[in-house]
């Protein structure tokens, strides 16, 4: 994989998160993430995705499946301290299939089952 960027904010990351998916760019999505096999993604009703190789596999599923999705971010909150910076958003996501956009689909709860430890690294 080539040099990933680096990202001189982490509004920066999310910044570049949010539009490669809106632009169903998955070199430039998994570019935002670690390279790590402690990564955790989860889709809306999915299961845990650990693992780079699994995370990329699951956008690459989505990307390739044809509609882009628009993404609305709103109720941004952030919390800093000299080593981490958490950065929390609802997320408004909508289907948009030849310029018009169908209903939200998106919302990203935990399923029941995902256990509740967190993760000791950045995961994106």
């Amino acid at each position: 994989m080539p040099d990933k960027p680096i990202f001189p904010t982490p509004a920066d990351a999310e910044a570049a998160f949010y539009d490669a998916i809106e632009r169903a760019d998955l070199e430039a999505l998994m570019s935002v993430w670690a390279e790590d096999d402690e990564i955790v993604c989860i889709h809306p009703g999915g299961p845990r995705l650990i693992g780079y190789a699994a995370v990329r596999e699951t956008w690459r599923r989505i990307f390739e499946s044809g509609p882009r999705l628009r993404v609305r971010l709103s109720q941004a909150t952030v919390v800093q301290n000299p080593f981490a910076t958490i950065q929390t958003v609802i997320e408004h996501i909508s289907v948009r299939d030849d310029e018009s956009l169908r209903a939200p689909v998106h919302s990203s709860p935990a399923p029941p089952d995902s256990g509740t430890e967190l993760p000791r690294k950045t995961l994106h």
